[in-house]
């Protein structure tokens, strides 16, 4: 499993909007203090506002902030909402496998155990979490 920039630059854009609770962030700062091309971040932040993870607020003092509380957020929540399924295999994407070698595929128990290893880590952490450890992290332009 690769996370695409998509995920990465969602992350980070979150944990810029957990870092600045108390206002609007403008998705130019975040360009900026991040090193990302701006009209990248906003097609992710497109993603992310139809989820109702984030809301928008125009003028001046305008841009985006978190809906919820930073505990409130998973990064498998974030990950999957920009990414898609995080299974390691097609066949174990839905719900159903439908593959037709489910039944005697030898390989399919490994997935399966794989892809409830990475459902288990990014389901445990928050971006409260990462938040956290942003803070922990020395200040930069780039973060």
């Amino acid at each position: 499993m690769k996370i695409s920039t998509k995920g990465r630059y969602a992350l980070r854009m979150m944990i810029e909007f957990g870092m600045n609770l108390d206002q609007y962030t403008k998705i130019s700062q975040v360009a900026a203090r991040q090193g990302i091309s701006d009209k990248y971040l906003e097609q992710i932040v497109t993603l992310l506002h139809r989820a109702g993870y984030v809301r928008s607020s125009r003028g001046a003092q305008g841009g985006y902030m978190l809906t919820r509380k930073p505990e409130e957020y998973t990064v498998g929540m974030i990950l999957r909402q920009v990414e898609g399924s995080l299974s390691p295999v097609p066949c174990l994407d839905g719900e159903n496998n439908q593959c037709e070698r489910a039944s005697y595929c030898a390989a399919l128990t490994f997935w399966q155990q794989l892809k409830d290893a990475i459902d288990q880590t990014v389901d445990s952490v928050t971006l409260a979490d990462l938040v956290e450890e942003q803070k922990k992290r020395p200040h930069d332009t780039l973060m």
